[in-house]
C-alpha cells in the first residue's frame, strides 16, 4: 500500500474547490442550493475510490468498477432520499433514476421550468457530474501527472471543471448565481496553482530553487490580483446594465404543445348542457368570491380560441414547462392574500388541471397520479397547468397559490395597459371593430374604454345557455358567425363562451393585450369548509395586463334571462264597401248552355296503345348507361354501409377502433395508400406525409375541433383512439360517437379537397381490411 505525496492532495485540494466553485452555477436552474449535497458526494464518491484505487494498487478498470458502485451505493440516499429504502438503502427505483439521469436529465433540466424539482432523479445530473469529473481528475492526478509533472500537463486537470463551469451557464438561466465573484475566484485559484506548478518545475536545488520559486509564485499572485482589480473596475464601468446570456432553455423549446389538444372553450356547452349537474371535483380552502381557473387563450383563428402552441406564444406568453412541487413565480404580477388548497376529482376527465390564482407548489397526493409526475406542466404566466396524460377520477393534489391583487377602476385611469406581445387574432369580423368602437364612447383612459365595453355588453345582452328552460334558443360556438350572429340579431343573446369571446376580441382590436380565462365560480358560503364543483359552475371571462400591477379581470356576461319576447300584431280587419250585386238572370238553365257537336263515332276507341319508337330510343340511350353507372355503385355502397355498421356492432373501445379502420379504407378508398401493417400511429404519419405531398391537407371542418378533424392531426386522432383501446378503462358511447364524427370530418375534409373526379372514382371502391 502506497502513500500519496503532498502534492497530489494538494492537486485533489484544488480540483475539489474548482468542481464545486463551477457546479455552484446549477443554482439558477434548482433555485437553491440544496443540490450541493449531491454534488459534493459525488465529488466524495469518485474521489475516495480513484484514491484507494491508487492505494491499493488495484488497475484502472477495477477501479472504475468501485467508483460505480459507489455511486450506486450513495446515490439514491442524497439525490432521491424519498426512494431510499429507510432513508439510507438504495432501492430498485432508485437505481433506475441513478441510470436514467446521466442520460436523460440534462434535456430535462433545459426543457422543465424553474425551480427544476422534476423529474425525481434530475438530482442526479450535478451528482454524475461532479462525481465523473473527480474520478477521471483523481486517475490523473494518481497515475499520470507523476510520471512527468509540467505545467503544461497539470493545466488539463483543469477541463473538467471548465466543463462543469460552462454546463452551469448552459444548463441555468439567463440570471447568473454570483457570476462575478465564481468567477473571479475560479480563475484566481487556477492560475495562482498553475504558476505554483510552474514552479515547482525549476530543476535547480538548495535555498536558491526554493527562492526562485516563491517569487515565480509571488509574482503571480500578484498578477493574478491586479487583473482582479483592474477586471472588477472595468467590469462596473464598461458591462451592459443587462448583458445577453445564452443559455440552452431559451433556445429549446418545451415539448408540450397545447394545440394537440381540443379548445377548452369549444367544449363550454358540455358543461352547462351534458354536465351541469355533474360533480366534477371537491374542493377545501376557497374563500367566497373565489374562482377556478382552468386554462387560458391568447389566440383566436377565426373559428375558436385556444392555447397558442410554442410557435405563436410569444416572448411573453411563458409557454408550459414541466415543474416539481416548486412552481415558477408569474413575469407579471400583484399577489396578494394566500390560499392552501385541496382538490379531489371525482366526475371530472380533462388534461387540464384546475388551479386557483398563481400557484407556488403543487403536489400530487395519489399514487396513480404522482406516478405521471412527470407528465405535469406549468404556464406561470397564464397561471395554468396540464397533466398531459389526463386527469380522471381519484386524483388528489395540494395547492398553494396566491391571488392577483384586484386594484378599483380609479386607481388604473392614468395606468397604461402593458406592453406584450401576444398571439395575432385572425379572421375577426367587421362588426367587432364597430361595436368597439361605438361601445367605447367618449371613453379615453384604457380602464375607461375597457370598462364601457364590459358594461355595454353587461346591460344591453341577456344570457341564455340554449337549454330548454330558456326563454330564447342560443347557439354554441364562439366562431366568426356566431359573433356575427350575436350583434346582428335583435338582442344579444349568449352565455360566457360568447360575450368573453366578443369582449377580447374588442380589446384586441384597441390595441390591448386580452385574452380569454376559462374556469368554475362556485357558489361559495362564509362556513363552507368544502365546496362541490358542478358542470354548471363553469364560466369565462376575460383579463387584460396592466402596467406594474398585473392581469386585471373583466366580466361582460349580463344576468339578465329574460329576452323580450317579439310581438307580430295581427292585421286589422277594414271595412269593404258594399257594392250593388248584378240582377238575377230569369232565363232557364238550357239557355245558358251552348250547344256543342259531339262525336260519337268508336273508330279508335278500341285501338290499343303504342309506345312511340323514339322513347324506346330515349330509354335505350340513357337507361343502359345509367345502369351500367348506378348498379355497381349501389352494390358498393351496400357494402360499405354492410362493413360500417359492423365496424359500429360490439364493445366500445372496439367501436372505437373501427372509427380509425373506415378512416383508414376511406382514404385508401380516394386514392391514398396506407401501410398495409403498422400501428395507427404510422399509418397516420404516412397517410399525413401523402396528404402533405398531395396537397390535400385543409383546415377542419367548420364545427368540428380542429385538433381531431384536421388531417395535420391525423396523429392525434389515432393516439386518441389507442387510448380508448388499450387504456384500460371504460369506453363512453359519448365518446365513441366523438371518435366517429371526428374520423367522418376527417374523410370529408379530404375528399372535398380532393375534388370532385376522386371523389366519384372513390364512391366505386371498396377496401376491406378485415
Amino acid at each position: 500500500m502506497t502513500r500519496l505525496s503532498r502534492t497530489a492532495v494538494s492537486d485533489l485540494l484544488v480540483l475539489g474547490v474548482l468542481s464545486l466553485l463551477a457546479i455552484a452555477g446549477y443554482q439558477t436552474a434548482f433555485g437553491g442550493l440544496g443540490f450541493l449535497v449531491a454534488a459534493v458526494a459525488g465529488l466524495l464518491v469518485g474521489t475516495l475510490a480513484a484514491v484507494a484505487g491508487a492505494l491499493w494498487r488495484l488497475g484502472v478498470v477495477t477501479t472504475v468498477l468501485l467508483a460505480m458502485a459507489g455511486y450506486f451505493l450513495v446515490g439514491v440516499p442524497v439525490t432521491m432520499p424519498e426512494r431510499a429504502l429507510f432513508g439510507v438503502l438504495p432501492s430498485l427505483d432508485g437505481l433506475a433514476g441513478l441510470a436514467i439521469g446521466p442520460v436523460h436529465g440534462w434535456a430535462d433540466i433545459v426543457t422543465i421550468g424553474t425551480p427544476v424539482e422534476a423529474p425525481y432523479y434530475v438530482a442526479v445530473v450535478p451528482y454524475f457530474a461532479v462525481w465523473l469529473v473527480a474520478l477521471v481528475g483523481t486517475l490523473l492526478v494518481t497515475r499520470w501527472l507523476p510520471r512527468r509533472r509540467t505545467a503544461l500537463r497539470s493545466s488539463v486537470l483543469l477541463l473538467g471543471p471548465v466543463a462543469l463551469y460552462l454546463s452551469g451557464i448552459l444548463l441555468g438561466t439567463d440570471e447568473a448565481f454570483l457570476a462575478g465573484v465564481r468567477g473571479v475566484a475560479f480563475a484566481a485559484v487556477a492560475l495562482v496553482w498553475i504558476a505554483w506548478r510552474r514552479g515547482t518545475t525549476v530543476e535547480a536545488g538548495g535555498d536558491g530553487a526554493a527562492r526562485l520559486r516563491r517569487q515565480k509564485l509571488a509574482g503571480t499572485m500578484t498578477v493574478v490580483a491586479a487583473a482582479v482589480a483592474i477586471g472588477a473596475v472595468a467590469g462596473l464601468a464598461v458591462a451592459p446594465v443587462t448583458p445577453g446570456r445564452f443559455v440552452l432553455r431559451d433556445e429549446v423549446v418545451p415539448p408540450f404543445d397545447p394545440l394537440e389538444f381540443p379548445s377548452p372553450l369549444s367544449g363550454f356547452r358540455n358543461y352547462t348542457k351534458d354536465l351541469a349537474e355533474t360533480p366534477l371535483f371537491e374542493v377545501s380552502g376557497l374563500e367566497p368570491g373565489d374562482v377556478i381557473r382552468l386554462a387560458t387563450m391568447d389566440a383566436y383563428s377565426g373559428r375558436l380560441w385556444n392555447v397558442a402552441g410554442p410557435d405563436d406564444v410569444g416572448p411573453d406568453g411563458g409557454g408550459y414547462g414541466i415543474v416539481g412541487e416548486g412552481l415558477p413565480e408569474p413575469p407579471l404580477a400583484t399577489l396578494g392574500s394566500a390560499r392552501h388548497l385541496e382538490f379531489e376529482v371525482s366526475g371530472y376527465d380533462d388534461v387540464w388541471l384546475p388551479t386557483v390564482g398563481y400557484g407556488q407548489s403543487l403536489r400530487l397526493e395519489d399514487a396513480a397520479t404522482d406516478r405521471r409526475a412527470g407528465d405535469l406542466r406549468y404556464n406561470p404566466a397564464a397561471g395554468t397547468a396540464v397533466l398531459t396524460s389526463g386527469v380522471g377520477e381519484g386524483a388528489r393534489f395540494v395547492l398553494d397559490a396566491r391571488l392577483q391583487v384586484e386594484p378599483e377602476t380609479e386607481e388604473l385611469i392614468d395606468r397604461p395597459v402593458a406592453n406584450l406581445a401576444m398571439p395575432a387574432v385572425e379572421n375577426v369580423p367587421d362588426v367587432v371593430a364597430a361595436k368597439a368602437v361605438e361601445y367605447v364612447g367618449e371613453a379615453a383612459s384604457p380602464i375607461e374604454q375597457l370598462r364601457a365595453i364590459e358594461t355595454a355588453l353587461k346591460t344591453n345582452g341577456f344570457l341564455s345557455h340554449g337549454l330548454a328552460s330558456d326563454t330564447v334558443p342560443s347557439r354554441a360556438g364562439h366562431g366568426a358567425d356566431r359573433i356575427i350572429e350575436l350583434f346582428t340579431r335583435t338582442e344579444m343573446v349568449g352565455d360566457e363562451e360568447q360575450y368573453a369571446s366578443a369582449m377580447a376580441l374588442m380589446a384586441r382590436h384597441l390595441g390591448y393585450p386580452a385574452r380569454v380565462v376559462m374556469g368554475f365560480a362556485p357558489e361559495i358560503g362564509d362556513d363552507d369548509a368544502s365546496v362541490e364543483v358542478q358542470g354548471g359552475d363553469v364560466t369565462a371571462w376575460v383579463e387584460v395586463p396592466f402596467e406594474d400591477v398585473g392581469w386585471v379581470s373583466f366580466r361582460p356576461t349580463p344576468d339578465q334571462v329574460d329576452v323580450p319576447q317579439e310581438q307580430t300584431p295581427k292585421p286589422k280587419s277594414e271595412p269593404q264597401p258594399q257594392v250593388r250585386q248584378p240582377p238575377r238572370a230569369e232565363k232557364d238553365e238550357e239557355q245558358l248552355l251552348t250547344s256543342v257537336e259531339i262525336d260519337d263515332s268508336d273508330d279508335d276507341r278500341d285501338r290499343p296503345f303504342v309506345v312511340p319508337a323514339w322513347v324506346w330510343v330515349t330509354i335505350a340511350a340513357v337507361g343502359i348507361p345509367a345502369l351500367a353507372l348506378l348498379v355497381p355503385l349501389l352494390v358498393v355502397a351496400i357494402m360499405k354501409g354492410g362493413r360500417r355498421r359492423r365496424r359500429r356492432r360490439g364493445p366500445n373501445d372496439r367501436r372505437a377502433a373501427g372509427a380509425w379502420e373506415e378512416l383508414v379504407d376511406r382514404y385508401a378508398e380516394l386514392g391514398l395508400e396506407p401501410p398495409g401493417q403498422g400501428s395507427r400511429l404510422q399509418s397516420a404519419r404516412v397517410l399525413e406525409g401523402q396528404l402533405a405531398e398531395q396537397g390535400l391537407a385543409p383546415s377542419a371542418s367548420p364545427g368540428v375541433a380542429e385538433s381531431t378533424s384536421s388531417p395535420l392531426r391525423l396523429a392525434t386522432l389515432a393516439a386518441t383512439i389507442d387510448r380508448d383501446v388499450f387504456g384500460g378503462g371504460a369506453v363512453s358511447d359519448a365518446v365513441v360517437a366523438d371518435r366517429w364524427k371526428a374520423s367522418d370530418a376527417a374523410v370529408e375534409a379530404v375528399a372535398l379537397a380532393a375534388g370532385r373526379l376522386r371523389r366519384l372514382i372513390s364512391r366505386y371502391r371498396v377496401r376491406r381490411r378485415r
